[in-house]
């Protein structure tokens, strides 16, 4: 079994890059781990010396799932798991084996995303519906206390994040791929630079594959949200939405309505709606 994984680099740090190297090199689980630098210097070249690491310099910004599809297409023939990760990830030696025996033993699933905490051990809502045009804007402009209610049904954080369920918007920050299911859907979509290209290939997957959420393990994401504190990346984080919703569909999407009433149904939305009205009005 050859398992890979490709991360993307810009203006990356030295401590970080080394950091989610220790991750991928805790033991020998990955035969070739791909670093495409999209950085405007090599700086980082020889930073992590090892017969495993490929390192590809681009000299120029080509965007994330670009530069994904450049250690994809290297692999795509040979490896049979490949894991695209960012920078900004650390976990535990038990992650990747526990998540290959779940893959090997559910042929049916293209797409995996562990739990996923944040640097205090909290959980992040990184498993999704297919979004609406209101939810990416509500995540985008609102504060989180705003529509909480909407927010908790699209994050799927009704269902406790502590069960394996279905999702079919998987975060790009660590997606575990069957390879298979690469070669069947293809690979990111490059006419988006940054952002919303996870969201669009977890939907290929999802059409195809399961894309599944599995908590039994999880990874820390430091989740630098950069397009929360710079206006040129909440630009481009805005213009990555309007292409994903020109291609979909903006109001009328009617696989994105069927696929997240089925997903709801599956997690008992409507009891969990339920459950959690009865609480609010017990803690009045």
């Amino acid at each position: 079994m050859i398992i890979t994984a490709s991360i993307v680099l810009y203006k990356t740090s030295m401590a970080e890059l080394e950091k989610v190297c220790q991750s991928l090199f805790q033991d020998d689980t990955f035969s070739k781990v791909i670093i495409v630098d999209n950085s405007p210097d090599d700086r980082l070249k020889n930073i992590i010396p090892s017969k495993k690491v490929e390192y590809i310099f681009n000299g120029k910004n080509i965007g994330y799932g670009a530069a994904h599809n450049i250690a994809i297409r290297k692999i795509i023939d040979k490896s049979d798991y490949h894991l695209a990760l960012n920078t900004d990830i650390f976990f535990s030696a038990n992650v990747i084996p526990k998540i290959v025996d779940y893959l090997n033993k559910h042929p049916k699933v293209g797409l995996i995303l562990p739990k996923v905490l944040n640097l205090k051990g909290e959980v992040q809502y990184l498993a999704k519906l297919l979004p609406t045009p209101s939810n990416l804007l509500i995540r985008l402009f609102l504060p989180d206390n705003i529509f909480k209610n909407k927010r908790t049904k699209y994050q799927l954080a009704f269902n406790g994040y502590n069960t394996t369920m279905e999702a079919p918007c998987l975060s790009g920050c660590f997606m575990f791929f069957r390879v298979e299911a690469l070669r069947e859907v293809g690979l990111f979509d490059e006419r988006y630079f940054l952002y919303s290209e996870d969201f669009d290939l977890s939907r290929r997957i999802h059409e195809k594959y399961q894309t599944i959420y599995y908590p039994r393990v999880s990874i820390t994401h430091y989740h630098h949200r950069h397009s929360y504190k710079s206006s040129r990346m909440m630009l481009v984080h805005m213009v990555n939405t309007i292409r994903y919703f020109n291609k979909w569909g903006w109001f009328f999407d009617p696989k994105r309505r069927k696929t997240n009433k089925r997903v709801l149904e599956e997690l008992e939305y409507k009891l969990a709606k339920k459950e959690m009205h009865k609480q609010k009005l017990n803690a009045k």
